[in-house]
């Protein structure tokens, strides 16, 4: 740490898997519901903006926010987009079953995610920051006055408690060279309520997956989650790849793929019930940055998603190593990846589905399970025509390929 560096209260809960990287889905959550948040046309915007717009809650100045112009006429958004989704695990405000008492206590932004929009609307990249990375936290407005000094080295899911969503923002604006215009926090019952209103996500399960701690237990095929069940299988840490958080990343973008498949199906996309139902738990379960904090921005937004192939929305894992007590990036991956986002071009996987596809693995379930076929994850070399293909460190999928999840039974735990 810096010379000088100001340190709150340890908050003894990184390890522990109720602090909840459940919330990880929230981002795909986002991406994908702003691609879906009245992309049938004004019609549902019309009859749903007087109710939605009651819902939203107060919204959050960020540190480098200036004052936004006057919003166009509607459309989709003018060039690209940065967009970061952080998943806190704060309590407050939410059910019982989440915790109480000692696990209530503390706020740590357990899922932090980069939605980038490219200039043409043609490619969305969304990065996963693993929440025990170690990275440098610039100095940060403390909400209760004055502010903390810089750090040299924390995690990046300590940002929350440091200065609230502007810290979260600043830190991963600091890591990536991003300008980011865009932010939104989301807690657990977000997870629960935008599940609900896509009328559930198929997942694919690969391996037995049996976890204690989420009361989590799915055989072998597929699975239509939904509320509490779609939680607790984004929670589960255990129950999946090598238990580790990566593993847990991994997992959860099996969930996302297929979340954004279902939000961008014809059966959503023609029903403004479920599209005015995702648009209402959208913003009644986030806190916005003020850039957000409009329903005719979150529109262009979605429009800007709306025509963006499956195959071009590319989840990725920022690259990453062991390191003592946590993880830390991997320079030559890193560099790769933010150079990409910045230079605006697109990107093309050439690893696996996460660290040792650990936590989710490219093929069919168990024989005799439903699940529909699989896409290579090899990069196709006609696809990789202007694109950045990054080195196998960076892993990840695209929103096209059908990915199942690496279980882990009881007895390997």
């Amino acid at each position: 740490m810096d010379e000088g560096d100001e340190t709150p209260p340890t908050i003894a809960r990184h390890g522990r898997l109720k602090s909840g990287g459940a919330v990880a889905t929230v981002f795909k959550v986002l991406a994908a519901t702003l691609a879906v948040v009245l992309v049938s046309g004004a019609s549902v915007a019309t009859i749903a903006l007087w109710d939605v717009s009651r819902s939203v809650k107060p919204s959050v100045h960020l540190v480098s926010e200036t004052t936004a112009g006057p919003i166009p006429q509607i459309g989709a958004i003018d060039g690209g987009v940065n967009l970061l989704l952080v998943g806190s695990d704060s309590r407050q405000g939410q059910d019982a079953v989440f915790g109480t008492g000692a696990d209530a206590e503390g706020v740590l932004n357990d899922v932090t995610m980069l939605l980038h929009i490219s200039q043409d609307h043609k490619n969305a990249t969304v990065v996963s920051f693993p929440r025990d990375m170690f990275v440098r936290i610039p100095s940060c407005p403390d909400p209760k006055g004055g502010s903390f000094s810089a750090m040299s080295s924390q995690k990046i899911n300590t940002t929350l408690t440091y200065g609230g969503l502007p810290c979260t923002v600043e830190t991963v604006a600091q890591l990536t060279g991003l300008d980011i215009q865009f932010a939104a926090l989301i807690q657990f019952s977000g997870v629960i309520a935008m599940s609900n209103a896509v009328g559930g996500v198929p997942v694919c399960v690969a391996d037995k997956i049996e976890d204690r701690h989420t009361n989590t237990f799915l055989d072998p095929g597929m699975h239509t989650l939904s509320g509490m069940a779609a939680l607790q299988f984004l929670r589960t840490r255990y129950g999946v790849g090598d238990g580790s958080d990566l593993g847990r990343i991994s997992n959860q973008q099996v969930f996302l793929s297929s979340l954004v498949r279902t939000i961008k199906s014809a059966d959503t996309l023609a029903n403004p019930v479920r599209l005015y139902a995702l648009a209402k738990a959208a913003v009644s379960n986030m806190q916005l940055s003020d850039s957000l904090n409009n329903l005719d921005r979150m529109v262009q937004i979605g429009l800007a998603l709306k025509d963006i192939d499956l195959d071009k929305v590319v989840f990725i894992q920022y690259p990453t190593g062991v390191s003592d007590g946590g993880v830390k990036p991997i320079p030559e991956a890193a560099d790769a990846l933010v150079a990409a986002l910045k230079a605006d071009r697109p990107v093309v996987l050439s690893g696996g589905t996460g660290p040792g596809d650990i936590g989710s693995v490219v093929q069919t379930p168990t024989p005799g399970a439903s699940a529909p076929p699989v896409a290579s994850a090899t990069p196709n070399p006609s696809a990789t025509d202007g694109a950045t293909v990054l080195p196998d460190a960076a892993t990840g999928q695209t929103a096209a390929q059908m990915t199942c999840s690496k279980g882990r039974t009881l007895n390997n735990q």
